[in-house]
């Protein structure tokens, strides 16, 4: 359920920031163009949003910029106190993917940036099913993750982290869920939702799936 996660990120979260702003080379290209990509998922959001991984708030910040109102979902306490000293007012819940309360408002659009391969691929099926229950006709899910074009573009990957000496991105991709491109479009599509993908830099893809 990407909860075995935690602990890790309760300590990253005082230097999250640091990171995704290209101060650690290991993860300067898997977080290059941060914040261009956070406000694509931002654009192609629309009405009311659920955000999981809020993270720090930073995909949240774009949200409100953009002038929507944001239910967002963190399980790390860590990161929840980092978003709330940024937005005090954040309507901002103790959850994960496949745990959340019911919600006052009919969510529109779901998003979440750097967080879906948390989960593994059952989990993120059941997760895409049940959004399809709570999102009405036309709802939309935009996210924004690490993902691998087939198996050939993975061991690609897997291979230039190994030959860089970038040994904790390297476990990193081999310990978490990284999904393939046909694997979400089989999930999507097995859950009445078109979706399209975009690469934005060597490991993040942007997925914008609506509801049929």
């Amino acid at each position: 359920m990407g909860r075995e996660f935690i602990d890790l990120f309760d300590v990253w979260a005082e230097k999250y920031d640091e990171t995704v702003s290209g101060n650690d080379i290991e993860y300067q290209e898997v977080f290059d163009n941060y914040d261009g990509i956070l406000q694509i998922v931002a654009n192609f959001s629309k009405g009311t949003i659920l955000e999981f991984g809020v993270g720090t708030g930073n995909l949240t910040e774009k949200l409100l910029l953009n002038g929507h109102k944001v239910f967002g979902v963190e399980p790390s306490k860590g990161m929840r106190d980092k978003a709330k000293e940024k937005f005090p007012d954040l309507d901002l819940c103790d959850g994960d993917f496949l745990t959340y309360p019911a919600f006052k408002k009919e969510i529109n659009t779901i998003v979440s940036s750097y967080a879906f391969h948390h989960l593994t691929d059952r989990e993120k099926e059941t997760a895409i099913r049940a959004y399809s229950q709570l999102l009405p006709a036309d709802g939309k899910i935009v996210f924004a993750d690490t993902m691998f074009d087939d198996k050939v573009a993975k061991q690609e990957i897997l291979d230039w982290a190994e030959q860089k000496g970038h040994h904790n991105l390297l476990a990193d991709l081999q310990a978490e869920y990284y999904p393939l491109r046909e694997t979400m479009e089989k999930i999507f599509e097995k859950n009445q939702f078109h979706a399209e993908f975009k690469q934005l830099n060597r490991f993040v893809w942007l997925i914008c799936a609506k509801k049929e």
